[in-house]
């Protein structure tokens, strides 16, 4: 089994932001006067669209404040923007995978504008050859920003892995009948990961580069 086409969720798996998103989550929920949901509410909902992680993780959000409810929260999100950054040896992963040719994209429950803005900040945005956002097609874990790319990019799905660190993540693989690889450094603990059942499950960045060596 060898993969041509790698498919990296952003937050949690790629960039070590799942702090930032609790607590910019938590923040705007106190702006708002709202009740608080815990780190493991919060982070529980990371991969989803904000709109539906907001009805998971906020119950008590009123609809006719959602709108104000995001705009505070991307404040509270880009303030810390500057401070993200991809997990220590990813930047290594994205370049031996280039390196060897094999096609990388991105499916994630970020918004296009944000996803844009990390790519640009991080420079990357040569390294991808498709990205798809829960704004612009079907959140997670429908199939539909999977099946997408793979159209886009031709490859067929036996040839394809879904890197995540969030149930929502292996779902998304296991719909559109592709592999998926599990991190356990991201918003989702190792419990939740296995019982997702996942292809493979890895416990570290290192160990997701080897792993990617052998199969790609």
């Amino acid at each position: 089994m060898k993969f041509s086409l790698v498919v990296f969720d952003w937050d949690g798996t790629l960039m070590d932001s799942t702090y930032s998103i609790v607590l910019a989550i938590q923040n705007a929920c106190r702006d708002l006067g709202l009740k608080i949901p815990t780190e493991q509410q919060a982070s529980w909902v990371i991969g989803l669209s904000l709109v539906e992680a907001l009805k998971k993780a906020i119950p008590d959000l009123p609809d006719n404040r959602v709108d104000e409810f995001i705009e505070r929260y991307k404040i509270h999100f880009w303030t810390r923007d500057p401070d993200v950054r991809l997990f220590p040896g990813n930047k290594e992963i994205l370049d031996d995978l280039r390196e060897r040719e094999v096609l990388m994209a991105v499916a994630t429950g970020k918004s296009r504008v944000g996803l844009d803005r990390a790519l640009k900040n991080h420079q990357l945005e040569s390294y991808f050859a498709a990205t798809r956002t829960a704004d612009q097609t079907a959140g997670k874990p429908n199939p539909l920003m999977l099946n997408e790319i793979m159209e886009e990019l031709m490859v067929p799905a036996s040839e394809v892995v879904m890197v995540g660190d969030t149930i929502h993540d292996i779902q998304l693989a296991h719909n559109a009948g592709v592999q998926s690889i599990a991190v356990c450094y991201g918003a989702h603990d190792k419990h939740e990961l296995v019982a997702a059942k996942p292809s493979f499950l890895v416990e570290s960045v290192d160990e997701l580069h080897r792993l990617l060596s052998i199969y790609c």
